[in-house]
């Protein structure tokens, strides 16, 4: 299984796989169960317009839910045996819905926030979390990478994951420098907002805007620190009742040392 191409690019898509979609149809109902629940309400943001649904699936493990064993296939194979990374659980998915009319302001954030989702997909690198009331960004969480399993079919211009294609060496080199004679057990004090924000502008001015279109069966895989998002609903776009549905997991990994410096 050739890892090149993503270590690379920083993403990589996988075809249609029958033992993903199998694992798709038991995750479905689960999926929206989580979302109908009134205690998962507070997932419910821009409007109306998303459902960010952090940690909402109920698997274990291993994937498996709902009566179905372990997440397998070729992507999970990928994931566990091609990435330079600590063989990480899976954490509990995140089931992450848009509507038509994505995205609309939220009465919790600015004009300039608001703004910068709908003009640049909310791009950011998981992990450097925005605190206090100036927003200031600060390393918190250490995924291991993304992984995206649509749960239903949706039309390309449905809302669409976003990547920007070798932005993770930027975003690698950048920190590198930032963190450069640091003990990485502070560097989660550091406030990164000024450098974070210099690199991702470096990042739209260099790189390479992808939409990732998928469909059930298939998945996607993206680089922990590759700057990413979701582009706002087409025009055109369609889908079901459920919306743009799609499943991904983050599971952590060692630390701050193994988030900057694994391959």
């Amino acid at each position: 299984m050739n890892a090149e191409s993503f270590f690379k690019q920083g993403w990589r898509k996988f075809k249609y796989d029958g033992v993903l979609a199998e694992w798709v149809k038991c995750a479905l109902p689960e999926a929206r169960k989580a979302v109908g629940k009134q205690e998962n309400a507070q997932w419910l943001r821009c409007g109306g317009t998303w459902f960010a649904g952090v940690s909402v699936l109920p698997n274990l493990a291993s994937g498996a839910l709902g009566g179905c064993g372990p997440l397998q296939g070729t992507a999970v194979e990928f994931v566990r045996h091609c990435l330079d990374l600590s063989n990480p659980d899976l954490d509990r998915g995140q089931i992450s819905v848009c509507y038509p009319g994505y995205p609309q302001p939220m009465e919790s954030e600015s004009g300039a926030a608001f703004r910068y989702r709908r003009d640049c997909d909310a791009a950011h690198v998981d992990g450097l979390l925005a605190e206090g009331a100036t927003r200031r960004r600060h390393l918190r969480e250490h995924h291991g990478f993304i992984l995206g399993i649509p749960l239903v079919d949706f039309s390309a211009d449905a809302s669409p994951f976003v990547v920007w294609e070798k932005s993770h060496e930027i975003i690698r080199t950048a920190f590198g420098t930032r963190f450069k004679g640091l003990a990485p057990s502070k560097w989660g004090d550091e406030d990164v907002t000024e450098i974070y924000q210099r690199t991702r502008k470096n990042v739209f001015a260099t790189c390479k805007r992808v939409e990732i279109a998928v469909k059930p069966g298939q998945a996607f895989v993206v680089h922990r620190l590759a700057v990413h998002g979701v582009a706002p609903w087409g025009k055109s776009a369609t889908t079901g009742a459920d919306g743009r549905m799609i499943c991904y997991f983050r599971p952590k990994i060692s630390g701050p040392l193994e988030w900057l410096s694994a391959k």
